[in-house]
């Protein structure tokens, strides 16, 4: 597996969504669909999987990605993909007698089948889009619709290698002329919510200057899965509708729901691998689960008893803030059930700085607007995925070497406080250094970060230093970024020195 994939793997949705998005013409729910179906043993993998995604959608849905693709040759507003494109192919100087008859026969094209004239133009020319149009006009619709499909599979294909040009990982789809290609099936459950009351509670966390958080009692313990199985015995359901083997998606629910009363841990984490071993012990025909959580934060409320406050046991606040997350794989090996490509986070972690963060010395040409700024209040949303040296860490919270979520927040937080950043890339790299330095037991740390600075509206008040803002326009920055102990061994003991307040 290439270092490139290792690290897509690793992306967050969000950050994930960003950079695949667009290979399906206005359609980045393919990518966000694909991206629960990690890990992806290639860059080719990754496509294959995408296009299963489309495959196995619904008829409509289809349809409605086809219905995204601007007509060729169309003097209409179309996204840079398809602009660049149509460029390359010369249909941005079609001379005025050729623009007219392609566009009567993509009129005719689309009032015949439903959905534009879909063509993969790389390699091709004026001429010949006018000849296969001609040429497709004339079929029936079904074949039509197939052949669209597979047209909007090579652009995604296309767009996807000019990517990796563009990074410098070409080969990353060369493919190997003697390989099968890896046949995608898999099916699922998702949006399993489970809700367990009087769960063991998490202690043996080790405190660290930054957080008070020290454990949870796990009166309420909730998560949202989504459950992912693989297996070539399944293959018959959708060969020829065999279902002898298939284990219904609604067991898989009822499987989790259950075992949710037999879980002995504290952590989503512990409660993944738990539930993954469970499903391959009981069903044979499962060769791999992938599960994915979100745990649910429940707060507590202040209760006043006695002339002082105390967090009541009996009730709680469901909470809209940050949350921790999960994914884990497990696969049979022979006899063996091993568990791997695990990774914890907290996402949707938002912060506000409201002075002391600053943007200067980026290059300026004619189409820079954005003036520096040496002292600016900073809005950042955060998403911070990690990974154990030893998976087990994670996964056992009983070896009092588990990372708590709140704590990765607080560090965070601790973090944007203390720096005085040059940019939310420095940021992101500090708080990357403070976490590999206060957990020995992680192997690598990355971030997704958008920027949600709102826009200043008054830079003055009557009295005192305040400001006045508004929500910011609806383009925003947004970085991603990994760090693994190398970084931390790179520069020593006074990590931290230069971003320090």
């Amino acid at each position: 597996m290439s270092d490139l994939i290792k690290l897509v793997n690793s992306w967050s949705v969000t950050q994930f969504v960003h950079t695949f998005g667009g290979l399906f013409e206005e359609s980045p729910w393919v990518a966000e669909r694909s991206w629960t179906l990690r890990p992806f043993d290639s860059m080719e993998h990754m496509i294959n999987v995408m296009k299963n995604v489309v495959e196995t959608s619904e008829d409509k849905v289809i349809l409605q990605l086809l219905r995204n693709h601007p007509d060729l040759g169309a003097r209409i507003s179309m996204s840079s993909n398809s602009v660049q494109e149509q460029a390359g192919a010369g249909l941005d100087s079609l001379s005025p007698e050729m623009y007219s008859e392609l566009s009567q026969l993509n009129k005719e094209y689309t009032s015949r089948f439903g959905f534009p004239f879909i063509l993969a133009v790389k390699g091709h020319t004026a001429h010949s889009i006018l000849e296969s149009i001609r040429q497709r006009n004339g079929r029936g619709r079904e074949e039509e619709f197939q052949t669209a499909l597979k047209e909007v599979f090579k652009i995604a294909s296309i767009r996807l290698e000019q990517w990796l040009a563009q990074i410098g990982h070409e080969h990353e789809l060369v493919s190997k002329t003697a390989a099968m290609p890896k046949r995608t099936m898999y099916y699922g459950k998702g949006d399993v919510w489970v809700y367990r009351s009087y769960a063991k509670p998490l202690t043996g966390i080790s405190p660290i200057p930054e957080s008070p958080f020290t454990g949870r009692s796990n009166i309420l313990f909730g998560m949202n899965i989504k459950v992912a199985v693989q297996g070539d015995e399944f293959l018959p359901s959708f060969t020829e509708g065999d279902n002898s083997r298939v284990v219904a998606t609604d067991s898989m629910k009822n499987f989790i729901l259950k075992h949710a009363t037999s879980y002995t841990g504290a952590t989503v984490e512990g409660f993944l691998a738990y539930v993954s071993q469970r499903l391959l012990e009981t069903y044979p025909q499962m060769t791999k689960v992938q599960m994915t959580a979100d745990q649910i934060p429940f707060a507590d409320v202040p209760i006043g008893i006695d002339g002082s406050y105390r967090s009541s046991a009996l009730v709680f606040r469901y909470s809209q803030n940050d949350r921790a997350t999960a994914a884990l794989e497990a696969e049979r090996n022979g006899q063996q059930i091993e568990l791997s490509n695990h990774f914890s986070g907290v996402a949707d972690l938002r912060l506000i700085k409201v002075k002391g963060s600053e943007f200067s010395g980026f290059i300026r040409d004619e189409y820079t607007t954005l003036p520096e700024a040496m002292d600016r209040p900073l809005f950042i949303f955060l998403d911070i995925n990690w990974r154990y040296d030893d998976p087990r860490d994670g996964m056992d919270d009983s070896r009092g070497r588990y990372v708590a979520a709140e704590q990765v927040s607080d560090v965070a937080a601790a973090v944007f406080h203390e720096c005085h950043s040059a940019s939310i890339q420095h940021l992101l790299y500090h708080i990357g250094l403070r976490l590999l330095k206060r957990f020995g037991q992680l192997s690598e740390v990355s971030f997704e970060s958008n920027n949600r600075t709102w826009e200043t509206v008054l830079e003055e008040v009557k009295e005192g230093d305040g400001k006045v803002y508004t929500e910011p326009r609806p383009p925003y920055g947004f970085q991603g970024f990994s760090m693994t102990r190398n970084d931390l061994e790179s520069v020593g003991d006074g990590s931290e020195r230069e971003g320090g307040s």
